[in-house]
């Protein structure tokens, strides 16, 4: 599924209406390069999800977890790694437990200990706006983006 993404705002409302649908042991992964709008992204995600306080991308300290409504979050930056030993070092397994949503910034640097996602978000810098590629990779995958399904309708 190709979107349109034309503002800030409009890439939280994205997000939004994925988080709104997310079960406990979904994963999400965004790439894209600097600046194309992922931590938008998780903030418009968090924001649905309750969250109110600053939502930064953990770059320097890799793994970010929120506690919200009774569910875990855990938005991950993995711009800085440079091998799958950092990664086991961090304990990266452990976070994809089956009860947490995981939220994946660059995940093409966490190989193949990453797996696959429910969900793969490719967002690419258009000018002003954003382009988005959302692949589903699982069923629950396929529900997020029937969920989001007419969308660019209202984001033009």
């Amino acid at each position: 599924m190709q979107l349109r993404i034309p503002t800030a705002e409009a890439m939280e409302a994205l997000a939004a209406r994925l988080a709104a649908q997310c079960e406990p042991g979904t994963c999400l992964f965004l790439q894209g390069e600097l600046g194309a709008g992922k931590t938008t992204f998780v903030r418009g995600f968090l924001r649905q999800a309750g969250y109110q306080g600053t939502v930064k991308s953990p770059t320097y300290t890799l793994v970010e977890p929120y506690e919200i409504a009774g569910k875990t979050f855990y938005h991950f930056d993995l711009y800085r790694i440079n091998s799958d030993e950092e990664l086991e070092g961090i304990g990266l397994r452990d976070y994809f437990d089956g009860r947490s949503i995981c939220l994946v910034e660059w995940p093409e640097r966490g190989g193949a200990l990453l797996g696959k996602p429910d969900l793969l978000i490719r967002i690419q810098i258009n000018g002003q706006a954003r382009e988005a590629e959302l692949q589903a990779h699982s069923p629950q995958g396929q529900e997020l983006l029937d969920a989001v399904e007419g969308l660019n309708d209202t984001t033009n």
